[in-house]
């Protein structure tokens, strides 16, 4: 899996932020809405990775039921998931994998430590914080590192989630 094949996906007019559901009425959109996860049952990741905010074990069953073998998780310790999310994702036979971003982590480095982990797995992956915010502005980073293109890359952040944090991510692309 690769940020690189995202783009790609973004490039062609493929990925939307709102939900697409194909003839078998999977969710097939890279920021899953997991309340229509839950309801179909199905998700299926656009080029191995789905983007989310904070699912519940419900959601966390369909993703392992759907053949998603790792969830990475960008909140930090002091945030409320509402379960054990370790011991859960992984009593679902999925990798839990904790890497922290707090506000001031919103950087290129963080952006290119997350698209190495990304890249190090063939399965589908799992991408989540609270609400995809972070998810969105760290993928939005990697997809300007690559490419240089500003739309593109805020393009790519707001599919996979940014919100609040396009103005961060504006002003770090700006000072490039």
């Amino acid at each position: 899996m690769s940020i690189r094949r995202v783009i790609l996906f973004l490039a062609a007019g493929i990925i939307a932020a709102s939900p697409v559901f194909g003839g078998d009425d999977a969710v097939t959109t890279l920021q899953a809405d997991l309340g229509e996860v839950v309801k179909l049952g199905k998700v299926v990741p656009v080029e191995g990775l789905t983007t989310a905010g904070q699912p519940d074990e419900a959601a966390f069953r369909v993703f392992a039921d759907n053949g998603y073998a790792v969830v990475i998780d960008l909140r930090t310790a002091a945030e409320n998931r509402g379960l054990d999310e370790p011991a859960f994702v992984e009593d679902l036979g999925m990798k839990y994998i904790s890497m922290p971003i707090g506000g001031g982590d919103i950087t290129f480095d963080k952006a290119r430590e997350l698209d190495e982990l990304l890249d190090s797995y063939d399965q589908p992956v799992l991408l989540h914080c609270a609400s995809s915010n972070r998810v969105g502005a760290l993928l939005a980073l990697n997809v300007f590192a690559e490419t240089g293109d500003a739309e593109l890359a805020l393009e790519t952040g707001r599919a996979a989630g940014m919100k609040s944090l396009e103005k961060v991510v504006r002003e770090l692309i700006e000072a490039q």
